[in-house]
């Protein structure tokens, strides 16, 4: 069965799910997780159809997944996985579903031996070749093996983002106009600045889009970078700085201190948010090892990638956070008036989600 944005389903019940796993807790590949469990038997919304993904561990490239969706609210707590503080979004097979207040027939037949709670447990630690701390398995560990190559040039991947609800027409007008000025300049021209650049900024400008979104950073190889230290915690209201004011922090890579600054990231500029979460560890996809930050970042409510901006992810609806160094952020007092910089699908980000009571 597919499902489409906006569809309302039930999460089967533990036992059914265990049922459709084989013995190291995956379906098709696609690991269950421990952290899944607590949604059996809740009534959640569908956020996106998860028919594709980006690749973050094979860089340049996009992939494809059968029968798979995200729902709304629902992101890995890593209680499973030593506590890591990514909030990756969870991706669903079908067969884990049913449609709200619909029949309660069984799970789909797998074939499956089925998995016991435990065995579902133990399937998130991977063996450590040096032995040492831990390893561990996830979805975004292993997303290669329950995913498959997708060229950007298979067209039928945007029909579906459109006709499944995952993007509006809007997003994809806007979308197509950046790739349709950035495949007739130079990146310089674009980068630089100059009269090619203002012409697109003008354009934008136009239709409620941002300006070109990948500008090079003021700092020069080898030259420090700001740190700004502002303790965010979870909770705390905060603006995002102008992109000219954030751009002063980045060097010529678009990095402060090794983070990357992504173009994904330039719509939030100028908005207000609240902290979700204060990130100082997170597994690392390649390896499974828990990485431990030197200098931790935060996570902003409704701060995630839209896939807008990158051509191997164009509407991507896996919605990963974006991190941000405090350089990037100023506090601000409570009542702030929640301003944003831009209509790109901006003021619907900064009004509540409402994701908590999607889960029912």
């Amino acid at each position: 069965m597919k499902f489409g944005a906006g569809d309302w389903v039930e999460v089967r019940s533990k036992e059914e799910i265990l049922a459709t796993l084989d013995e190291n807790g995956r379906l098709e590949a696609m690991p269950f997780m421990p952290e899944m469990l607590a949604y059996c038997g809740k009534r959640i919304r569908v956020r996106r159809r998860a028919h594709k993904s980006c690749d973050t561990l094979n860089p340049l490239s996009s992939r494809s997944l059968p029968d798979s969706v995200l729902l709304e609210g629902v992101r890995c707590d890593g209680s499973a996985h030593g506590g890591c503080e990514a909030q990756c979004s969870v991706f669903w097979k079908t067969a884990w579903l049913k449609p709200a207040g619909g029949e309660t027939e069984a799970a789909a037949k797998t074939g499956a031996r089925g998995c016991t709670e435990a065995e579902l447990h133990q399937a998130t630690q991977a063996p450590n070749p040096s032995g040492g701390e831990i390893h561990y398995r996830c979805q975004a560990t292993d997303f290669p093996l329950f995913s498959a190559r997708l060229h950007t040039r298979s067209l039928g991947q945007y029909f579906e983002d459109y006709f499944s609800g995952n993007v509006t027409l809007k997003e994809i007008v806007l979308t197509a106009s950046y790739f349709f000025f950035k495949a007739l300049a130079r990146p310089k021209w674009l980068a630089d600045g100059g009269w090619y650049r203002h012409f697109y900024d003008w354009c934008q400008g136009l239709w409620g889009g941002v300006p070109y979104p990948r500008r090079l950073g003021r700092i020069a190889e080898g030259q420090p970078e700001p740190s700004v230290s502002l303790n965010l915690q979870a909770g705390d209201l905060v603006r995002v700085k102008p992109y000219e004011e954030i751009l002063a922090t980045l060097n010529h890579s678009s990095k402060n201190r090794g983070l990357f600054f992504d173009a994904e990231m330039v719509p939030y500029c100028g908005g207000v948010f609240r902290v979700r979460k204060r990130v100082d560890k997170f597994l690392d996809e390649k390896s499974g090892a828990m990485i431990r930050m030197k200098t931790p970042a935060v996570i902003l409510e409704g701060g995630f990638c839209r896939g807008r901006y990158s051509a191997y992810r164009a509407y991507c609806p896996r919605a990963i956070y974006s991190w941000w160094r405090e350089a990037w952020l100023e506090r601000v007092p409570e009542g702030t008036e929640e301003t944003f910089a831009s209509s790109l699908g901006a003021r619907e980000i900064l009004k509540p989600r409402r994701e908590e009571s999607l889960v029912g």
